[in-house]
């Protein structure tokens, strides 16, 4: 069997790494940062005409590219690299990925368009208190009256949550507990008694909300009380995604450090000749590249839809962001004191690192989930 990446998707990658070479640079980062909104409308706009890139994964019917979960993949792993500043996560991989696992063809028809052009930006709510991020976690409960549901409560750590104009959100029937009654729902984002709280977060590449919702009027999705295992096949999806993010965010800090390294002199040679520093770099590309395998085995796991896939995803996740938290934490190191400094690119990295660590559960959570999905 040949896991290689075909000609055509290699020459996808390269096509999309030079888009983005082109078109983002640090002094765009540091701007998007403290700006506002948080992503360059410009660049999302590009992305979606002239690449097709949110809808990648997305059926023809709904307005997508048609291709697969490799090529969603291949995507990820390029913005890790780049460190783009973009709701690309939230929306082609949280969002889109939870109507196409939930919703009927009906409802994909109706939600997912507007997704796949980057016309919307949409995401995925699914904590409500505390880190449980299995569906049987989920406390929120639904409210019915004589016209339809509602939602009233609060999630957190909500992935672009104040720039999102569509949110599926996941909840649960009144009286029920564990996987039996999860339900996922749709919100727009203007809805009335729906409020997006910004929060602060130690990576400003990618914004967080709170969101508060009193009495929101919501539209199920799919079959009420029946989303568990769509919204754990979702999360495990896009465990996949950050997991390629950081393997694609791991190489570019090891080829930092190691650009680096040649140019820094120090006693009159480049610091890349000590011996402690090539040692560093020699055991930091082991990780990168057991890191890069790890992921895209589990892109391939979930671009065939396999039962490996929690496990996949979860192994992924975990080794790959250890992985890239070394990455980044060996370029900050290499650089010295210029690598935490606001003009330099080794800080925004670790940043994102260590972000990456929490989201969707960190590496000792999805170690304790491997352990029981071998039933130890």
């Amino acid at each position: 069997m040949n896991f290689a990446f075909s000609e055509e998707q290699e020459e996808f990658r390269e096509t999309l790494r030079r888009f983005l070479e082109e078109r983002t640079a640090l002094a765009d980062t540091l701007r998007l940062i403290e700006s506002s909104e948080g992503y360059n409308e410009g660049l999302w706009k590009q992305m979606g005409e002239e690449l097709g890139l949110q809808g990648i994964r997305l059926p023809e019917r709904c307005g997508g590219q048609g291709f697969g979960f490799l090529e969603l993949g291949i995507v990820c792993e390029e913005l890790g690299r780049a460190l783009v500043c973009t709701p690309f996560f939230s929306s082609a991989c949280l969002a889109a990925g939870a109507i196409l696992n939930a919703g009927s063809l009906d409802e994909q028809a109706r939600w997912l368009p507007e997704l796949a052009s980057g016309a919307t930006v949409g995401t995925l709510a699914v904590l409500d208190a505390g880190d449980d991020w299995e569906p049987e976690g989920v406390a929120l409960e639904l409210a019915r009256d004589a016209e339809g549901w509602s939602l009233s409560g609060r999630k957190r750590l909500v992935t672009d949550g104040a720039a999102a104009g569509l949110l599926v959100l996941a909840a649960r029937l009144p009286g029920t507990r564990g996987a039996e009654g999860v339900t996922l729902v749709i919100a727009r984002g203007d809805a009335a008694g729906l409020s997006a709280q910004p929060r602060d977060a130690l990576d400003a590449t990618r914004r967080l909300a709170e969101l508060e919702l009193d009495a929101v009027r919501v539209e199920i999705l799919g079959s009420e009380g029946e989303a568990a295992p769509a919204l754990r096949k979702t999360l495990d999806q896009a465990r996949v995604c950050l997991a390629l993010e950081a393997a694609g965010g791991a190489a570019r800090c090891l080829e930092s450090a190691v650009e680096y390294a040649k140019q820094r002199l120090q006693f009159g040679r480049p610091i890349g000749s000590f011996q402690a520093i090539k040692h560093t770099c020699a055991e930091l590309l082991l990780e990168v590249e057991s890191a890069r395998s790890t992921a895209h085995w589990a892109s391939w796991v979930a671009s065939e839809d396999t039962d490996e896939l929690e496990l996949a995803a979860s192994v992924a996740k975990s080794f790959c962001d250890e992985a890239y938290g070394q990455a980044a934490q060996d370029d900050v190191h290499i650089h010295g004191g210029i690598g935490v400094t606001w003009e330099a690119t080794p800080h925004l990295f670790y940043k994102r690192a260590q972000a990456n660590r929490v989201l969707l559960g960190e590496p000792a959570w999805q170690r304790a989930r491997i352990a029981t999905l071998h039933g130890i």
